[in-house]
């Protein structure tokens, strides 16, 4: 599943394709949605907001689009009046003047108000994003330390979405490479120093991530371009210490790290 860096990038593209340009068309699958179709015609879409893996499409006219594609759901950028040939169902389609967006497979969509919005339960449960940029390391080390966060081990905390939306396995590992942490560390066992550098690393390397524009690949591990240092090297020498890195499962998932210098 595409990690937060991913999901942003997949923003923007949306953005550049139709952002403040009159909607020609909305159309979507699902009857409760059909009542919105003539409404957003002529609207223009202000801006897609990312929330961990939700977006949100918010249109001129004061609603927004919530959409969360789980494992399957995926945005495609065409030229107006085009559809691909795809296996995947069609959900919805917002469409300008040259371009289209066409949201495929996902399940999870609906139109809300803001008060609906700032009501919505799945928003309620995630944390801040790392890609928000009024997020700051000192928010960061707060909610490290905190009665909810600080006992738990970082194999599990740094995948849950209520702590940081957004994050995932490859960012996961990586950032426990980064701070040379092993995955059973908890915040309550660290020093003031490593605090500090585990907090500036959980938002440092996903906005590295996304800085150097990796792009979705479905067909291999998240698409990220950026370098991994332990993600899928199992076997191979740490650049850091020489060690080698080794493969475990940790939270029902894949875990890479090198114990020569991860402590």
């Amino acid at each position: 599943m595409p990690e937060g860096p991913e999901i942003r990038r997949a923003a923007d593209s949306l953005e550049k394709a139709i952002q403040g340009k009159p909607l020609t068309e909305a159309w979507f699958a699902y009857e409760h949605l059909k009542p919105w179709e003539a409404e957003l015609a002529g609207q223009h879409v202000d801006r897609i907001e990312t929330r961990g893996k939700a977006l949100l499409t918010h249109f001129s006219g004061g609603m927004t689009l919530y959409s969360h594609n789980q494992l399957y759901g995926v945005w495609r950028v065409v030229k107006a009046g085009e559809e691909p040939q795809t296996n995947r169902i069609l959900r919805v389609k917002l469409a300008t003047a040259d371009k289209a967006i066409l949201l495929y497979s996902a399940s999870d969509i609906e139109m809300l108000t803001p008060e609906q919005l700032a009501a919505h339960p799945f928003l309620l449960r995630v944390g801040p994003d790392v890609l928000d940029p009024d997020l700051d390391a000192a928010t960061v080390r707060e909610r490290l330390i905190s009665p909810r966060f600080r006992r738990r081990q970082f194999s599990g905390l740094l995948l849950d979405q209520a702590f940081l939306a957004g994050l995932g396995n490859y960012l996961r590992v990586e950032i426990l490479w980064a701070t040379e942490l092993a995955p059973t560390h908890r915040a309550a066992d660290l020093s003031e120093t490593q605090l500090d550098a585990l907090a500036a690393a959980l938002l440092d390397v996903p906005r590295l991530s996304y800085r150097t524009r990796g792009k979705v690949n479905e067909k291999r591990h998240h698409g990220a371009l950026f370098r991994f240092n332990v993600f899928h090297r199992a076997g191979k020498a740490c650049s850091r210490c020489g060690g080698t890195i080794e493969k475990t499962t940790l939270s029902s998932r894949p875990f890479y790290w090198c114990p020569g210098c991860q402590k």
